[in-house]
This record gives C-alpha cells, sequence and structure tokens, in this order.
C-alpha cells in the first residue's frame, strides 16, 4: 500500500514561506493498493495538486474513489478543483457520512451554487456516484473499510482501511472524549471509558495512523470542545494500540514550519519515555510511505460488523430523545441540539425519567449523574431489562460536569453506553446526538464468518463447481422451487469468500452479489430454514441495498446445502418481491429439495 501526502493543513489553507517544509493545504492523501486501487481521503485544497498530477499521468486513472471524513470546508473545498472529476471518460465514487437530512452529495452541491461557484455538481463531466456511510464496513476494490464515528462537532467518520496485508487508520478532527486524556493524563488502558476504549481498538495493530494532532495539552484547556486532539493524547493512544507508524497530521494554521518541528519534538520526547519501537513523524506535503506486510495480520476489525453502505435517509428523523438533566442552562443546550436535528424532545425533571423511559421508550437517553431523585443504576438496570432489541440497543448517555472514574465504572456495569462532558455546545452535542442515533437506526446486519470458515470453504473449492457452466440438473431444481411455491425468484447460491455465486438461477440475471448483502451468508450459519417472511419488518435485512434497490428482495427463504462432511456451502433458496410466510409443511418441502441439490452437488455430472 503507498500513501502520499497532499494536504496536511487544519482548519484553513496557509500558505507562504512559512509553511514551506510541511506545506499550506489542507487535508488530501492519496491511497493505492497492490493492486491498484485509487482511494483519496478527504477532498481539501490538497486535492487540486493531485488531481493535476492524475490527469497529466501517462496512464490517468479511469476509477477512483474519495472518502471524506466530514463536511467542513478545509475537508471539501478541492473537491471543485480536482480535475478528474471533469474527464468524461472516467468514474467516480464519492462516500460521505449522511447528516439528519442532507446527504453527502447534496452537501457538496450546495458549496457549488451558483452564489459561491462558476460550476454546479451537475457540471462535473466524469460519471460521479455519491454514497452515504454510517459505522460499519463496505469494500472498494481489494481494501477493506471500516468506518468509526469521531468526536467532533460535525458528524464525522474516521476510516480504516486494510489490504496488502496492512493496514492504515485516517483519524483526523478527532477530540478525546475525556479531558484528562487530552491533558496527557496516565490512564490505565482498562479504565478508559466509552467512546475512547472503541477509538482505542479502532486504531489497534495499524502499521500506519493519520491522526489528528492539532493542539499541546498546554493549548487545550482554550480549545476545549473544538474537535480535535493534543499531540501527547495522540503518542499515548498510538503506544497503547501498538501502532508501528504514526503521522501527526492537521497541523493548526498557526503553527509555521518551526512550530511543527517543536510539536514533533514534544512528541518524540514522549514516545521516548514509553520505549517502544513506534516510528514519528510529522506529516508533510509531497511525503510518500509504503506500507509492506510486518507479520500476519489480525483478524479484521470489520468481522462481524454491520455494513457501512446503508441507506440512512430518515433514519434520526421520527427518532425522540429523552433529556434528564439538573442544570437548566445545559437543558437547554440539549434541547436546541435536539430540535435542530429534528428528533423528537421528551423532558424529565426530578425522580420521573424511569416513568417516561417505561410509557415511551425514547430512542436515546441522555441522564444527569446529579439529577436529584434519580437512582441512575435502577434506572438503567430497568433499561437492560426490558426484552427484546430495544433494552439491549437503546443509548444510554450519562452527562456531568466532572469525570469520576469509579462512578464511571460503575455505570459501565449496569450498562451505561457513553458519557458526555458538561458543559458542552449545541453544536457538539447535535453531531454526538446524531452519532449515537445513526449505531441504532439503520437496520441491515452483515453476517459473521462461521465459526468452521476455512473448512467450509475448503470443501466448497474441492466441488469443484465454482464459476461453472449451467447445468440441467441444477436448473430443473430451481425451476420446480419457483412453481411448487409460486415464487419468481428461485436460486442455488454458493456462499464464497466475498460473494456469493449462484450455480443456478430461475428468474434473475446476475450470477452474483457481495457476501456482504447475501441472505444466504446468513442461512449458511444455522441447520434450519432461513425463513423471513417480510424483509422491512426484519432489522437484519430492512435496509439491505438487495431490499431497497433490485431485486427487492421482499420475501427469503433458504435452506442450508449441508454436505456429508458437516460444511454447510450455500443455499436452495426462494425469493419474492411481496411478503408472505411458508407454513411448516412448505418449509419441510424446501428442505427435502435441498437434499436433493446437496446429492447433485457432491455427485458427478453424467457423461
Amino acid at each position: 500500500m503507498e500513501i502520499c501526502f497532499w494536504g496536511t493543513r487544519g482548519s484553513i489553507s496557509k500558505a507562504g514561506l512559512s509553511t514551506v517544509r510541511y506545506g499550506g493545504n489542507t487535508s488530501c492523501i492519496e491511497v493505492r493498493s497492490a493492486d491498484g486501487t485509487l482511494v483519496v481521503l478527504d477532498c481539501g485544497t490538497g486535492a487540486h495538486g493531485l488531481g493535476r498530477e492524475l490527469v497529466a499521468s501517462s496512464t490517468p486513472p479511469r476509477q477512483g474513489h474519495i472518502l471524506i471524513t466530514h463536511t467542513h470546508w478545509d475537508h471539501i473545498q478541492g473537491f471543485p478543483f480536482f480535475a478528474p472529476l471533469r474527464v468524461p471518460t472516467s468514474e467516480w465514487n464519492v462516500y460521505g457520512p449522511h447528516g439528519a437530512d442532507r446527504s453527502v452529495r447534496e452537501t457538496l452541491a450546495g458549496q457549488m451554487q451558483y452564489a459561491y461557484f462558476p460550476l454546479a455538481l451537475e457540471d462535473l463531466g466524469a460519471d460521479v456516484r455519491y454514497h452515504d456511510l454510517v459505522e460499519g464496513v463496505f469494500e472498494i476494490g481489494d481494501i477493506r473499510v471500516t468506518t468509526q464515528y469521531l468526536n467532533h462537532p460535525a458528524l464525522t467518520l474516521g476510516y480504516r482501511l486494510e489490504a496488502d496485508g496492512v493496514t492504515l487508520v485516517y483519524a483526523t478532527d478527532h477530540e478525546p472524549h475525556s479531558r484528562r486524556l487530552a491533558m496527557a493524563e496516565q490512564i490505565e488502558q482498562e479504565s478508559v471509558p466509552g467512546e475512547d476504549a472503541r477509538h482505542a481498538e479502532f486504531l489497534a495493530d495499524a502499521d500506519l495512523v493519520i491522526h489528528d494532532a492539532q493542539y499541546t495539552a498546554e493549548e487545550y484547556p482554550s480549545r476545549v470542545g473544538w474537535g480535535h486532539s493534543t499531540v501527547e493524547y495522540v503518542v499515548d493512544a498510538a503506544v497503547a494500540a501498538d501502532v508501528d507508524q504514526l503521522a501527526l497530521f492537521h497541523h493548526d494554521p498557526l503553527r509555521d514550519d518551526d512550530s511543527v518541528d517543536r510539536l514533533v519534538g514534544l512528541a518524540k520526547e514522549r514516545l521516548d519515555a514509553t520505549g517502544t519501537s513506534l516510528s514519528l513523524f510529522a506529516a508533510a506535503e509531497g511525503r510518500r510511505v509504503k506500507l509492506r506486510r510486518r507479520s500476519l495480520a489480525r483478524a479484521s476489525a470489520a468481522d462481524g460488523a454491520e455494513s457501512a453502505l446503508k441507506k440512512p435517509i430518515g433514519a434520526v428523523r421520527d427518532q425522540s430523545v429523552l433529556v434528564a438533566v439538573a442544570d437548566r442552562a445545559l437543558a437547554a443546550v440539549l434541547a436546541d441540539a435536539a430540535r435542530a436535528e429534528g428528533i423528537d424532545l421528551l423532558t424529565a425533571t426530578e425522580g420521573d425519567a424511569g416513568a417516561i423511559v417505561r410509557a415511551t421508550q425514547p430512542s436515546l437517553v441522555i441522564v444527569d449523574r446529579d439529577l436529584p431523585g434519580l437512582d441512575l443504576p435502577t434506572l438503567i438496570g430497568s433499561i437492560r431489562g426490558k426484552s427484546g432489541e430495544y433494552g439491549a440497543g437503546v443509548g444510554i448517555v450519562i452527562i456531568s460536569t466532572r469525570e469520576d472514574p469509579e462512578a464511571q465504572r460503575r455505570e459501565r456495569e449496569a450498562g451505561a453506553s457513553d458519557w458526555l462532558l458538561a458543559p458542552v455546545t449545541a453544536m457538539h452535542a447535535r453531531a454526538r446526538m446524531r452519532a449515537w442515533l445513526m449505531r441504532t437506526a439503520c437496520r441491515w446486519i452483515r453476517a459473521p464468518r462461521p465459526a468452521d470458515e476455512d473448512q467450509r470453504m475448503c470443501a466448497l473449492n474441492d466441488l469443484y463447481v465454482l464459476d461453472t457452466e449451467p447445468e440441467e440438473r441444477f436448473d430443473r431444481h430451481t425451476r420446480i422451487a419457483a412453481a411448487l411455491f409460486g415464487v419468481p425468484i428461485a436460486l442455488v447460491s454458493l456462499v464464497d469468500t466475498d460473494r456469493q455465486w449462484f450455480k443456478s438461477r430461475h428468474g434473475l440475471t446476475t450470477t452474483e452479489t457481495p457476501r456482504d448483502a447475501a441472505f444466504c451468508a446468513h442461512a449458511i450459519l444455522g441447520s434450519e430454514v432461513l425463513h423471513v417472511p417480510d424483509t422491512l419488518a426484519d432489522d437484519r435485512f430492512a435496509d439491505n441495498p438487495l431490499v431497497t434497490g433490485e431485486p427487492h428482495v421482499r420475501f427469503y427463504a433458504g435452506v442450508p446445502l449441508e454436505l456429508d462432511n458437516g460444511s454447510t456451502v450455500g443455499t436452495l433458496c426462494l425469493i419474492d418481491q411481496r411478503a408472505r410466510h411458508l407454513s411448516p409443511s412448505e418449509l419441510r418441502l424446501l428442505v427435502d429439495l435441498g437434499k436433493l441439490v446437496v446429492r447433485e452437488l457432491e455427485s458427478k455430472p453424467v457423461e
């Protein structure tokens, strides 16, 4: 994997004699995998130089991908000036976090309105496709991308890229949730609470972390809530996460080259005290880094995660938040944030938070640790004790004016989701509410890999059936299944490493789909028929692209195809565009048909 820095500055571009060595352009990084997949991380003013070089190269890229962390101007201002977007024969995919009421496309179009720019978004010559992201995973060519929300006054995603046996993490515009961590206090790793622990896991074992390090601990007290990290915190986090290389990024516009040198010196002093082998440098325009496999890759952080390519439109709206805080000014800030996001607001005063939760089941609970008359552990326990998905999935956020490690430990054990330290601005509260709600609002779960995945794949490959031509001995079964159950689509689906491939397909033209979206990837996890009468009523599939787009799956039933050696290699499945329900006798009949397909898989075709 090759990385090149084209813009390293934060907040605003700062060109001039004092920023020659580290650069004055805002965030933009070029990433290429060994297989040639091109990814651009953020589109600040550095994108102008990158775009010109790409177009002028002997082999200009015909396809590329732009991952935008958030839509503050220093991360998108170079988008209209990115020359490859004006090449008619090229194709670009643009990814970014979806807001409550604006998609990434709408935000990019906003900065190109008539009043600000001479060209509209529609005037770009390339085929540009836009993808709204939430937390989760997706794939770009040979690169697996994991997304995670960062702590910034706008909804912001960090990106973890895994390819070629190496891992790159891009985490810019992030402030630690704990002010103790930001102020460089040494905290035992096991006592790091909530979101800071999740961030540490996001960085874990990366070969290179490119991280926001805009401030020092000395500067931080006057910049609390601005959404940026201190260099001391970044060094501590990278050491704890066993990172191989660390690039300090998002340099403050007030920091000249000599000031960045001093920042690096401060970081190296702190690093030297740890005795670790971590390599550290400040990102500089034009610097190139090549990552090579240093060891066997750890299990992907994405394993078992939900897809990031959900359709989050409307995910936050029509939800509710319960705000139960003692301080009126703080309550007003949180109320303004909820209203700005279009979230229904519920308020609680002394002692009645539990009653409101029982009566309304809000989507998010923000509760003051010091609210009079509140037994906080009892409230958390009553919520978590509710049956079904609500009790397990609702976000419970504890807000307080002080950090109390012992109280946080008790609250974490009771089932608290996260902590918010007051005072907080309405803008920051909006971003946090949106992130908390996005995690539970979008309904599409990526199937985890079976425990016997290696054995299962060996059994599948030993069948020598993948990518073979259609055969009547399989096609007769899908024809019979479609006619017998009255469905338009019947498939013999084999679940490969990263796809499901159809050995036989009745009523469907495509030969394969990504494994991330495959219903059959869920079906092979058990031995019984996976029966989904109505996908729109099932949180595992409601926002799946095969439901929201072609072939618009509304009903699914798949019987696992288990070989004699115990390996499940795929399914015989039924699909309909309308909701329906199979009777017990019909389910038994589907099982019988599945056994016939298994017999064909394990037998050699008749010559």
